[in-house]
């Protein structure tokens, strides 16, 4: 789950990482009484779950209330990467002097969290990991053990911070870490810490993913979801408890399994096609899920071809086609789908599927190839 910039940033306060005064509004008016409130000098931010919003026009400086009020007009009429910006954060502008970038996130090769951090803040991270990766330093965190005092020191030094800072660095990160771990985050980054001119460290930007499957000991996150923020297609994903990614390509997948689905993707790829989404039906589904599940896929008009790739242990193959079948009487649709049905019941939902003159394939290579095909034809 993703939290908005300024929900982030509440957050990182309580755990005692210096933040700006400022507040969110949802009006222009509202966004000129903050303004005013914090002495004219603000920055109006919109608040947009996606990345690109300097970029973009939604980060604006003004120099007064009247102006604040004018530019909070502006970006709360504009659209950011298709979604409306519905709410402006004013945030009390800062002198700064040098900006920095700290965040920490899982590193699943590792099977441990990193702590990184780099003198060149202020950018997408992802763009120094590519122009400079040298200019990333990284400290791997022991979950038993928690961040070290000597780790957030040596992070310092690595990013060349003046000594004069390394008391409240450090203060900074075990707080970033102590959200990271209390949150059950997958993600917590400070994206500019700031060195102010008043020479003390503040954090201009937030941003927080939290773990889905942690969100049942988190009522207080939860209701921090926007989903007016999110795809409306990954809403009712949800709902069904479907795990659903939307992609670029052309072939939908349904696959029972994460590391079955991950395959899939690969073998598409493989043979020249391009998933149109990753999707996980998981294990036991219903005929009543699997039906949402293709509901789901046909909405994207840039599929072509659907592949089911079905193992059945818990799953029964029966379920899955009458699943298929289902939706299908729901929504008429021309598109090829190929279907590849192993395990339990395995025979019974070839049959199922055969009689309505799906395309079937014995191999998971076999129905990568067919539904690659299919998506040329």
């Amino acid at each position: 789950m993703k939290l908005h910039e300024y929900q982030s940033k509440l957050i990182f306060a309580k755990y005692g990482i210096p933040i700006p005064k400022g507040r969110v509004a949802a009006t222009a008016s509202e966004a000129r009484h903050i303004a005013e409130e914090l002495g004219g000098r603000v920055v109006i931010k919109s608040q947009v779950l996606v990345g690109g919003r300097g970029k973009a026009g939604g980060i604006r400086v003004a120099k007064s209330s009247k102006e604040a009020e004018e530019f909070a007009t502006q970006i709360l009429a504009m659209e950011i990467k298709g979604l409306p910006v519905r709410k402006v954060l004013v945030d009390e502008a800062a002198n700064i002097d040098q900006e920095i970038y700290l965040g920490i996130t899982n590193d699943r090769a590792a099977r441990r969290p990193v702590l990184m951090a780099s003198a060149a803040g202020g950018v997408e991270i992802e763009e120094v990991a590519r122009t400079s990766p040298e200019k990333i330093i990284k400290i791997h965190i022991d979950p038993l053990l928690g961040l070290r005092d000597f780790q957030a020191r040596d992070i310092a030094v690595g990013i060349d911070l003046p000594k004069e800072y390394w008391k409240q660095f450090a203060e900074i990160c075990r707080g970033l870490w102590r959200t990271y771990v209390e949150c059950d985050a997958t993600l917590a980054e400070i994206n500019p810490l700031v060195i102010l001119k008043e020479k003390h460290l503040m954090a201009l930007d937030g941003k927080m993913l939290v773990d889905d499957n942690a969100l049942f000991r988190h009522a207080d996150l939860a209701e921090m979801r926007d989903v007016d923020e999110e795809a409306s297609i990954e809403t009712e994903a949800r709902k069904y408890g479907l795990s659903f990614i939307k992609l670029d390509g052309q072939i939908g997948c349904m696959v029972n399994g994460a590391g079955l689905a991950m395959a899939t993707m690969d073998i598409v790829k493989l043979f020249g096609g391009e998933p149109a989404n990753f999707l996980d039906i998981g294990g036991g589904a219903s005929s009543d899920k699997v039906a949402a599940a293709l509901r789901i896929i046909l909405s994207d008009k840039n599929v072509k071809a659907i592949l089911f790739n079905v193992f059945g242990g818990i799953t029964r193959c029966d379920e899955v086609a009458r699943g298929i079948l289902s939706a299908l009487k729901e929504i008429k649709s021309n598109i090829p789908m190929v279907v590849r049905l192993v395990g339990t019941n395995a025979e019974e939902g070839r049959k199922l599927l055969a009689d309505a003159k799906m395309i079937t394939a014995e191999s998971l290579v076999d129905a990568a190839k067919k539904s690659v095909a299919a998506t040329k034809a």
